[in-house]
């Protein structure tokens, strides 16, 4: 009877043991779960530095010729237009009509100090907030549309106070707006993958 007793016990114990060293095993494991996640989430950056002004990737390789797309940095949308030949050939014909035709007010990096205001004329990067009261600007890129007038090159208007700006953001005499529609620094890191956020390493890259 005490031998039957004393192998009972020595079971349980034996379980007993086997059980704490599977507990034991199973805690480590997920304490190091724990401590690994913050490391790989620091790969990432935060919402926070993504507020801040973390540079943004942007895929332009389905932005087709007359078309603009919106993206967010800094918590301000970016407008990214696609001029067409005809759209940059019209670009010098209103020189007259504006109010910083060599946008030497507006604020922008100096390698968009161009004609264009861009590092490669065909892609214009805006800071989609209107320069009189922040509103938003909306596309109307067709020339001489009704709305308009006649004699409309194509660019952007403010619906909200009716000022109007070019297909390169600049502003237009008569205008509530004073400067030009700001441009954020960006690069590219391929022909077609923009960074919005990250400076060009050049002030001539890309120009012509």
């Amino acid at each position: 009877m005490s031998d039957n007793l004393y192998n009972s016990a020595e079971e349980v114990d034996n379980d007993r043991r086997k059980f704490l060293t599977t507990a034991t095993a199973a805690t480590g494991a997920v304490g190091v779960v724990f401590t690994l996640t913050p490391f790989i989430a620091s790969w990432k950056p935060s919402e926070r530095a993504r507020a801040m002004g973390a540079p943004v990737e942007i895929d332009l390789s389905k932005l087709e010729p007359g078309q603009m797309m919106t993206a967010t940095w800094r918590k301000q949308p970016i407008y990214i237009v696609r001029r067409t030949p005809e759209l940059l050939a019209g670009l010098a014909k209103h020189d007259a009509e504006l109010k910083d035709p060599k946008s030497e007010k507006s604020d922008q990096p100096d390698y968009t100090r161009n004609a264009m205001r861009a590092i490669k004329p065909e892609v214009l990067v805006l800071i989609g907030t209107c320069t009189h009261l922040g509103c938003l600007p909306k596309q109307h890129f067709e020339p001489g549309e009704a709305q308009l007038g006649a004699d409309w090159p194509g660019g952007f208007f403010c619906p909200c106070h009716g000022s109007r700006f070019d297909l390169a953001g600049r502003v237009f005499n008569g205008s509530p707006a004073s400067v030009n529609l700001g441009i954020p620094p960006h690069s590219f890191a391929s022909d077609t993958k923009l960074i919005i956020g990250l400076d060009a390493a050049s002030t001539t890259q890309g120009v012509v």
